[in-house]
This record gives structure tokens, C-alpha cells and sequence, in this order.
């Protein structure tokens, strides 16, 4: 009746809840050996219900009525036991009343025991037995082995993989509010896990378990708004969920959440943050995080440039099996930068990041195999890494097996072939390809003609400091190809390219200069650009410079500097430059008089 007095208080059943009463009279039933209330009583001191907490009573009840074979009383001492309250910690005693209060069918210490047999905690391991508790307790409807046995079949712990039957056990966790399920079965929904892929349920799922505080459904919510995957675009809202999860401590929101600081996603810049972040998450072993930090040092972003603390952050994280990090270190000891140059680690270093299949490592070892750095020249190989990088998408590897293509180099000649590769390389903006497409359209080359795509490409990678597309399209303007005829525009592109060192745009400058073409004649500065494209071995300009000295164009006559020149762009082909050094030859200027090398 004391103990039936006490449950009547606690529920405010008949009468008013009053739980400093009921912990009374369960006293009172417990002093009388009552089982029930010496449980009871154990666990008002053990939740400070009705009275303070007091582990130590908590304990001696609990093990009172642990002894008398009182269920929930086993598993409640081998509990108290394993996390040392009420006493000092002794896991082989817990193990023991967490077996009793089992064989006895309590499902939660039946869980209890799996995850001893799990993690070999006061028993040897046996995964196995593991996955026999959990069936056990999971059976009885206890919602943490239901998701646990789940995770089992999910991951074969104890049992053979069964995708199906742990997202039926995942869906039945979830749905009864397990945060962990609700995450899994949101996983399950993405990644097509024993059931069919569905996105939106994917989302929704991930939103129950954020809200309820799964950091890991925080971060992927997060991707979900920043992809606007199956959910409207929202950066801002992308970059809330990563902070939270950030805040509990997840390691890739924080690495996410300085990316988002670094490249001002759903939040203003703010590389201090950024850097901070990446340290955080770095330093706790996170390999994308150390090639991010890396990164930071070797372009002094909001630090000094430390070369030193870049390969050594990029060396972490590529012990560690990060692609990226193995493919930029490779390029450290293929440059030399911040290590001694070695092209046989450069070569290493990324071929282990191609295994894995980053594709700019495929490139770069394809590259590496073209022209031999740091293994012998292997033409095939290097088509072969190309085409595997090129098909998945890689620009660089598209625009070379262009190339390939193109100049029919161990591989059949196939100038078709070569525009599309050029073509998906352009589309993604890869400067070289857009000019090298748009020189197939103005040639016709693997394409029909088509002078205004031409232009269009030109104009592209031009505006993007390409300095033979700001040639060429200098040259359309001049033209009047793909376009009106602008003499303006014209010198203006052959400017830009000059001064980008283009030897091709200094000759044709030269030629804009000396014959009034778009600008103010003036021979001096035609002669000086004819002088800087010829010192860079362009045969016209070798040969228009020779015609500058021999006629005194923009600088005074020196017939042995002009035969010099035309000798030069004579034997190397130029027509012009063999008819006016026989000129020299016959008349002896510049040279001894010689009338057979004239007739030669």
C-alpha cells in the first residue's frame, strides 16, 4: 500500500503530484524489503526526484534489488558500474549485471550488453554476439538496437550486409525518433541504400534530424541548400546549418564553414575566419582541411606566404591519402617550390592521386609520361591517362588529346576528333582550347568555316590575355573577318599582344607603324618592333628587318646587318629574304661579291 501511495503521488493519480510524498513513502515500502520501492527509491536518488541526488544510495538500492533479481535493477547497477557512480568503476561487474538483467529479457540491458560485445568493453569482442543482443533487444521494440541492428546490416558487423533490412530497421527508428536513424534513413534515400534514390525525401529526413540536432544531418542539409539539391538554392541558409554543425564539432563543417569564410558563400569573406577554421579542423586530422591550409600558406591569404608550412600541411594530409594534397605536392618537387626539386617523387606523388582518380593528376601524369618527367617518355601512356581524364571531364586533358589528335602523335590523325576536344576544353573555359577552336573554325579545319565563331572565340580568350587569340583577332578587325573592317581595334589587339611578348603581334605592329595602317607612320618604332619579334626567331620579322637596314628604314642603312638577316630568313625558307640576298651577293654589299651564290 506504501508503494502503491508512492506511484499515486508521483502520477498525480486521485490526487496532486507531490514527489517529495511519493519518494517518502517508497521509503517507507523499501525499509519494509519492498523490491518494487527499493527501485523505486534507488532511482529518485539516483534522478534527484523528490529528494537530492545521491549516487551512493542510488547504488546500494539498485544493487539490493539487483541481487533479489529485480530486472531493470541489474541493468541500472551494471550501468552504474561501467560509468563508476556510487562506486568505483569495475566493468567485468558490469558485464555481469548487465548478463543477468539480459537473460532476464530486458531489452535495454540486452542493448547494453551488444555494445559491450561491440566495442569489447569488460568482454572480449565478438561482433557476433553483438548483433545477436541487439536482435534481441530490437525485437522488443527497444528503439536504440533497432537503429543499432540497422547500422549492422548496414555496415555487416556480426552478420552478412543487408542494405534492405537496414533501411527497414532505420525507417522503423526513425519514425519512432531515433536522430541518428533519421540521419541514416535520410542517407539511405540519397545514395539509392536498400531502397530506390529519392532526393526529396533525402532532404526531408536530414531537416527531422538537424532540427533535432544531428550535426551530421546539419552538414548535409547545409550541401543540400547550397547544390539546391531537390530544395531551392540558399546559400545563406547553407551557411547557417554548417555553422551549427561547426558548433558541435563536426570536422567538415568546419572545414565547409571556412570555405564558405574563404569564398564569401551565404556569409561576407573573411579569410582570418576562414583560416582559423582550417586550422581547427587541421589540426584534428581533416585532409581536405590541411590541403585548404596549404593552400593559404603558399599564396600568403591572410597570412605569410610559408612555403615551408605549405608542404608541410600538404604532406599531412597526402600521408593521409588526400588526392588533391598528393597531386599538389607532386607539383612542389616538380617545380621545386619549397623542397628541393625531385621529378621522380613529382612523378610518385601523383600517380598515387591519378590511382585515386583525381583527374588533374591523370593529366599531370599523362603530361609527365608525354615529355618524361621523372619516368621514361611513354607516348601511349600518357593518350591513355589524357583520354580517361578528358572523358570525366578534364579540360587541360581534353584540349592535349586534341592535340594528340591533331598532330596524328601515336594515334591516328583525326583533325575531326581534334575540334570536339578542342570544343568540350572551350566550353569550360580552358583559355588554350578556345583559342585553338576558334583557329579551327577561321581555318575550317574538323569544322566548316565560320569567321564570326572564330572571332567570337577569339575575342574570348583574348579579353583573357591570350596573347596569340589578341593576335588573331587583331588580325580579323584588319581583315574585316567575322566582323567590319576596325583598324582602331586592330592596332589595339596587336598592342596587347605585344606587350604580352606575342613575336607574331610585334611583327604585324611593325607593319601597322611602318605602313600607316590603323595608326601614325612611324619607322623608328616600326624598326623596333620588327627588332624584337626577329630576336624571337619570327622569319618575317628576320627578313623586314633586314629590308629596314638595307634601306635605312627607321635606322641607318648597314647592308652587312641586312645580309646577315636575309641570309637567316633565306635558309630557313623565306622567298623574299633569298631574292634580295642574291641582290647583295651580286652587287658585293654586306658581303664579297659572288655571282654563283646570286644565281643559288
Amino acid at each position: 500500500a506504501q508503494y502503491n501511495l508512492g506511484i499515486c503521488y508521483e502520477s498525480g493519480m486521485g490526487v496532486e503530484k507531490d514527489e517529495i510524498k511519493a519518494f517518502k513513502y517508497y521509503e517507507k515500502s523499501a525499509e519494509q524489503g519492498y523490491l518494487n520501492a527499493q527501485f523505486r527509491l534507488g532511482f529518485y536518488y539516483d534522478k534527484g526526484i523528490g529528494t537530492e541526488v545521491n549516487k551512493v544510495k542510488a547504488f546500494e538500492l539498485y544493487k539490493e534489488a539487483a541481487e533479489k533479481g529485480y530486472t531493470i535493477a541489474q541493468n541500472n547497477l551494471g550501468a552504474y558500474y561501467e560509468n563508476g557512480k556510487g562506486t568505483e568503476r569495475d566493468l567485468n561487474k558490469a558485464v555481469y549485471w548487465c548478463n543477468k538483467a539480459a537473460e532476464n529479457g530486458d531489452k535495454i540491458a540486452q542493448y547494453n550488453l551488444g555494445n559491450c560485445y561491440k566495442s569489447g568493453m569488460g568482454v572480449e569482442k565478438d561482433e557476433i554476439k553483438a548483433f545477436k543482443y541487439y536482435e534481441k533487444s530490437a525485437k522488443q521494440g527497444y528503439l536504440n538496437a533497432q537503429y543499432q541492428l540497422g547500422y549492422c546490416y548496414d555496415k555487416g558487423i556480426g552478420t552478412e550486409v543487408n542494405k534492405v533490412k537496414a533501411f527497414e530497421l532505420y525507417k522503423i527508428a526513425a519514425e519512432n525518433g531515433n536522430k541518428i536513424a533519421q540521419y541514416n534513413l535520410g542517407n539511405c534515400y540519397e545514395s539509392g541504400i536498400g531502397t530506390k534514390v529519392n532526393k526529396i525525401k533525402a532532404f526531408e529526413l536530414y531537416k527531422i534530424a538537424a532540427e533535432n540536432g544531428n550535426e551530421i544531418a546539419q552538414y548535409n542539409l547545409g550541401i543540400f541548400y547550397e547544390d539546391g539539391m531537390s530544395v531551392e538554392k540558399d546559400e545563406i541558409k547553407a551557411f547557417k546549418y554548417y555553422e551549427k554543425s561547426a558548433e558541435q564539432g563536426y570536422l567538415n563543417a568546419q572545414h565547409k564553414l571556412g570555405y564558405c569564410y574563404n569564398k564569401g558563400i551565404g556569409t561576407e569573406i573573411n579569410k582570418t575566419k576562414a583560416s582559423e577554421l582550417y586550422k581547427i579542423a587541421a589540426k584534428k586530422g581533416h585532409t581536405s582541411a590541411q590541403t585548404s591550409l596549404g593552400y593559404l600558406y603558399i599564396n600568403g591569404v591572410d597570412t605569410e606566404k610559408d612555403l615551408d608550412k605549405a608542404f608541410y600541411w600538404y604532406s599531412k594530409a597526402a600521408e593521409s591519402g588526400n588526392k588533391v594534397a598528393q597531386h599538389n605536392l607532386g607539383i612542389f618537387y616538380e617545380s621545386g617550390i619549397g623542397v628541393e626539386k625531385n621529378e621522380i617523387k613529382a612523378f610518385k606523388y601523383y600517380e598515387k592521386s591519378a590511382e585515386k582518380g583525381y583527374l588533374n593528376a591523370q593529366c599531370q601524369l599523362g603530361y609527365c609520361y608525354n615529355f618524361g618527367i621523372g619516368t621514361e617518355i611513354n607516348k601511349i601512356k600518357a593518350f591513355e591517362l589524357y583520354k580517361i581524364a578528358a572523358e570525366n571531364g578534364n579540360e587541360i586533358a581534353q584540349y592535349n588529346l586534341g592535340n594528340y589528335y591533331k598532330s596524328g602523335m601515336d594515334v591516328e590523325k583525326d583533325e575531326i576528333k581534334a575540334f570536339r576536344y578542342y570544343e568540350k576544353s572551350a566550353e569550360q573555359g580552358y583559355l588554350n582550347a578556345q583559342y585553338q577552336l576558334g583557329y579551327y573554325y577561321s581555318k575550317g579545319i574538323g569544322t566548316e568555316v565560320n569567321e564570326t565563331k572564330a572571332l567570337e572565340l577569339y575575342k574570348e580568350a583574348a579579353e583573357k590575355g591570350h596573347d596569340f587569340a589578341q593576335n588573331n583577332l587583331g588580325a580579323c578587325y584588319e581583315n574585316g573577318k567575322g566582323t567590319e573592317r576596325d583598324l582602331n581595334k586592330a592596332v589595339y589587339w596587336y598592342n596587347k599582344a605585344a606587350e604580352n611578348g606575342n613575336k607574331t603581334a610585334q611583327y604585324n605592329l611593325g607593319n601597322c607603324y611602318k605602313s600607316d595602317i590603323g595608326i601614325e607612320k612611324d619607322e623608328i618604332k616600326a624598326f623596333k618592333y620588327y627588332e624584337k619579334s626577329a630576336e624571337q626567331g619570327y622569319l618575317d620579322a628576320q627578313y623586314q628587318l633586314g629590308y629596314c637596314y638595307d634601306f635605312g628604314i627607321g635606322t641607318e642603312v648597314n647592308k652587312t646587318k641586312a645580309f646577315e638577316l636575309y641570309k637567316i630568313a633565306a635558309e630557313n625558307g623565306n622567298t623574299d629574304a633569298q631574292s634580295n640576298l642574291g641582290y647583295l651577293y651580286q652587287n658585293g654589299e654586306g658581303t664579297e661579291k659572288d655571282l654563283n651564290k646570286a644565281i643559288y
